[in-house]
């Protein structure tokens, strides 16, 4: 049977949890609370207030009904002689839970100018000490820890509703203002052509099944026959979205739905949500968190309706995937690294051809919080992936997001022909830290003594937090960047690896320094015979396990031992009893990332952490022309800036800091003696910022310096690694010399 042909899009969210919560919580609940906070820096009271639709909420409301409900649902059946903070609030900031009482109607919440803001703000932080009190005591019952877990990613719900709808609000000023909020879409390169990807039919074991947090409607696992079918490798770009425009896709009522033609002919649908022109033949802009910006015609598309998502894809010829095709696509990219799926995660929710009702033997939580999702279940489509709006960790391949079929509020967007494809690779547990309690504090003091010397610097390790660690991955696919694909070139099309697999014999383990998303790992594990462990090392917590995941998946013999640590000042690895060579792989040139002294200190580093006997597979970048050097490290899509200048946005969510992002910019200097590339941070003007209470001026011109990336000439290299105890056995590079890998031994 042939391919059956859909296509994808993006839609809005749901709720409650089936696993314990994690040992963490009240860590959980201070970062999630102050998420939600941090989305409020750039807004006045009076952005906090109005309403701009009846379809959403104040973000005023948004932060006081968030309160509430750890306030309805935790402190009042759970903390006995817990004290109301106003006994009115009940009735102004409850959603829609008709079994607590009656409720301020939705479309009139912008007409509560009281409470003001300041009195929303006490009243979260009288939630706050009276849950934090709780959790810290451990007063709580495992009902209610359950209910402060099921809050929390409630509010990151929430946290998302807010961004959108002052977006909304934002585009109906006619300045059309920028606001900063954190997370905006980052420049991306050119995407692929979209291609066709296969998936095999037969039964599927389809929704959530196990320990980590879900909401109800995403329960319980069962079973799904499938027919073979297949999805577009990306998401329906703006361009593909002009094509349908130009060719009358809004004047044929035969590409609509009855429902969906009624509605485009009474609203005078003529392009997605937020676009608009001066005349009939100007270019198309775009109102974003940044403000009005030209359509960039090779991003995905946003903000259209299921109605418009179907019309599109019956006038490509094609039709959208249900949720169950999106999610059997979703777990087979997560399990194979050779699937061809982009844009699942990270660019937009994606609309499917699944209204939203329940799953075989679903049952909603007694009490009014199973009115959380159950009552919705009527009249409602499902949306599938997240958007680049979407809180980091609320994301998962069995999330079942859910609109009204005309809503174009949220994120959401088509693929192209019978399918769409997002962003993040990873299906990532919600519950892990972002970051150890002893990496936290290095980074606090890094950071605060960096920035209190004479000349301003912050170590690049700290640049690779999740979002950082994703953004170097896009960086590694830009044209200008040469290391990655000379090096994946010189591993694959030269006798490397195979030459490395003789020499390490049978059963190694394989130890990884700053592994990323270990991309190339997986070529050396294929080429080794039986390796028996594998001890990745990444400050980025997030995607060490994720990639960890992903090859204890593809390599189920292989022992995966991450290990949540900066590298340079791990004292030893954990013990694993084995007794093959241990090989450490340092691919990327990272070596490059330090000044010849450090450089020697790190290689004589890495020979203690793996004793004696061990080899080292080292990638060297040897490129010495400025002319090739700068563009690579400051792209024409302005990724690699997005990537610098997120280390600030960091320092402003794990920090404390008040760094405003567009008051710096990005700059790539090349410099000798010897060949490198630094990166710097560029204040633009004379400014202020405080980090963690500490004050620190900064005068126009003056930089903070992030990253140094050396180039060592093979001969500098071999001397390097002689005086720092290793023998240098083999190297291979590419034809044109511009790239480089060893092996050593120690």
């Amino acid at each position: 049977m042939p391919p059956d042909p859909c296509l994808e899009l993006p839609a809005r969210t749901s709720t409650l949890p089936v696993a314990a919560p994690p040992p963490s919580l009240d860590e959980a609940y201070e970062a999630c609370r102050a998420a939600s906070m941090a989305l409020m820096a750039d807004l006045s009271e009076a952005d906090a207030t109005v309403q701009s639709m009846d379809d959403a909420s104040p973000a005023k409301w948004h932060l006081a009904h968030t309160s509430w409900f750890f306030e309805a649902f935790v402190l009042r059946p759970h903390r006995p002689g817990y004290r109301l903070f106003d006994r009115h609030y009940d009735h102004l900031f409850n959603s829609y839970y008709d079994a607590i009482g009656e409720r301020h109607p939705r479309p009139h919440r912008g007409l509560l100018t009281r409470p003001g803001l300041d009195e929303v703000l006490a009243y979260r932080d009288h939630i706050d000490l009276a849950m934090l009190r709780a959790l810290r005591e451990g007063a709580l019952n495992p009902e209610a820890l359950a209910l402060t877990l099921l809050g929390l990613h409630h509010e990151q719900q929430h946290q998302e509703l807010l961004v959108t709808d002052v977006l909304h609000l934002l585009s109906c000023h006619p300045l059309r203002p920028a606001w900063h909020a954190p997370g905006p879409p980052v420049p991306q390169p050119p995407p692929a052509a979209p291609t066709w990807v296969g998936f095999e039919g037969g039964i599927h074991t389809l929704g959530h099944a196990g320990d980590n947090f879900a909401f109800d409607c995403e329960t319980p696992a069962h079973a799904v026959l499938l027919q073979p079918y297949a999805l577009a490798s990306r998401l329906v770009s703006n361009a593909q979205w002009m094509d349908f425009m130009a060719d009358g896709g809004y004047d044929e009522p035969r590409l609509w739905l009855s429902e969906g033609w009624a509605r485009c002919q009474a609203e005078r649908w003529r392009a997605p949500l937020y676009w608009r022109r001066d005349d009939v033949s100007g270019p198309w802009r775009q109102m974003g968190v940044c403000g009005e910006q030209p359509v960039d015609p090779d991003a995905a598309v946003c903000h259209v309706s299921y109605f418009e998502a179907d019309a599109f894809a019956r006038w490509a010829g094609h039709r959208l995937p249900t949720e169950f095709e999106w999610e059997a696509a979703a777990r087979r990219t997560a399990h194979d690294p050779e699937t061809a799926l982009q844009q699942l995660f990270g660019t937009a929710w994606q609309w499917t051809a699944s209204p939203y009702t329940p799953y075989p033997r679903f049952r909603p939580a007694s009490g009014a919080v199973g009115e959380y999702n159950g009552k919705f279940m009527c009249g409602q489509w499902v949306l599938r992936g997240s958007s680049w709006a979407t809180p980091a960790g609320h994301t998962r391949s069995s999330y079942r997001n859910f609109f009204y079929p005309p809503s174009a509020l949220a994120v959401h967007g088509p693929a192209p022909g019978r399918g769409p494809r997002p962003m993040n690779r990873h299906d990532t547990p919600p519950t892990r830290p972002a970051l150890p309690a002893d990496l936290a504090e290095r980074f606090t003091r890094d950071v605060l003594e960096g920035l209190s010397g004479p000349t301003k610097q912050i170590a690049c390790t700290w640049l690779y937090d999740a979002h950082g660690s994703a953004l170097f991955e896009d960086i590694t696919e830009l044209p200008e960047y040469y290391p990655t694909r000379t090096e994946i070139g010189i591993l694959t099309q030269t006798p490397c690896l195979a030459e490395v697999a003789e020499r390490v014999g049978t059963a190694a383990v394989v130890v990884e320094p700053g592994s990323g998303a270990g991309r190339k790992t997986v070529l050396l594990l294929d080429a080794l015979a039986e390796p028996v462990a594998y001890v990745p090392i990444d400050v980025s917590a997030q995607q060490l396990h994720a990639s960890a995941d992903a090859l204890q998946t593809r390599f189920p013999a292989l022992r995966c031992v991450p290990v949540a640590a900066d590298f340079s000042t791990l004292a030893a690895l954990p013990s694993l009893d084995a007794r093959g060579v241990r090989l450490g792989f340092f691919p990327g040139s990272t070596l490059g990332n330090f000044a010849p002294p450090q450089a020697t200190w790190l290689l004589q580093h890495l020979g203690h952490l793996l004793g004696p006997g061990a080899m080292l597979l080292v990638g060297i970048d040897t490129t010495q022309d400025p002319a090739v050097l700068q563009p690579a490290y400051d792209d024409a899509r302005g990724v690699t800036a997005a990537f610098n200048l997120n280390l600030l946005a960091r320092i402003n969510r794990e920090l404390g800091a008040d760094f405003n992002p567009a008051l710096f910019r990005h700059e790539a200097r090349f410099a000798t003696d010897p060949t490198r590339i630094e990166m710097h941070l560029v204040s633009r003007v004379r400014q202020r910022v405080t980090v963690g209470g500490h004050g620190f001026t900064f005068a126009a011109g003056e930089s903070i310096h992030t990253e140094n990336s050396h180039k060592y000439s093979d001969d500098f290299f071999k001397a390097l690694a002689y005086s720092s105890g290793w023998v240098p056995l083999q190297r291979w590079c590419d034809p044109d010399q511009r790239f480089s890998v060893h092996l050593l031994k120690r």
